[in-house]
């Protein structure tokens, strides 16, 4: 059985994948989770990218509306949305070009999770890299 929300994984996706994380349905809501687990990113270091359609700047980076249309280079998209949603995310990420995919809490969709990790991609569901950097400190 394949362990969709692996530590060790999550923790190598922290510390190695890259700093440019791609957050998808981060927007301009304080109540939302996304808002959040955006701000403790970018405490420790990692430039976030906001993705939602209506590509608005949030905690000071430029907005856009799909992977599709950021024109630099992301390492990791973490992704909020429906989990009947995030296998097309993990695809766009596929062909975008990241490193790694990140399901926050609650999202899985195991044939995502394949596709992504078959395609070279390191992948893990269901976890919150907002709970899992602050270990790392320690």
């Amino acid at each position: 059985m394949t362990d969709f929300s692996d530590q060790a994984t999550a923790h190598r996706i922290l510390t190695s994948s890259g700093d440019t994380w791609a957050v998808v349905g981060l927007s301009t809501n304080e109540r939302r989770a996304a808002f959040g687990v955006a701000k403790v990113l970018q405490r420790f270091g990692k430039r976030i990218v906001p993705v939602h359609p209506k590509a608005e700047a949030v905690l000071g980076e430029q907005g856009y509306a799909s992977l599709a249309d950021i024109p630099f280079p992301v390492d990791v998209v973490d992704v909020f949305v429906n989990s009947s949603l995030a296998g097309e995310v993990a695809d766009q990420a596929v062909a975008a070009g990241a490193k790694a995919v990140w399901f926050q809490l609650g999202v899985v969709d195991e044939a995502a999770f394949e596709r992504t990790t078959a395609a070279g991609l390191s992948m893990v569901m269901d976890r919150c890299p907002a709970i899992e950097i602050p270990q790392l400190a320690d």
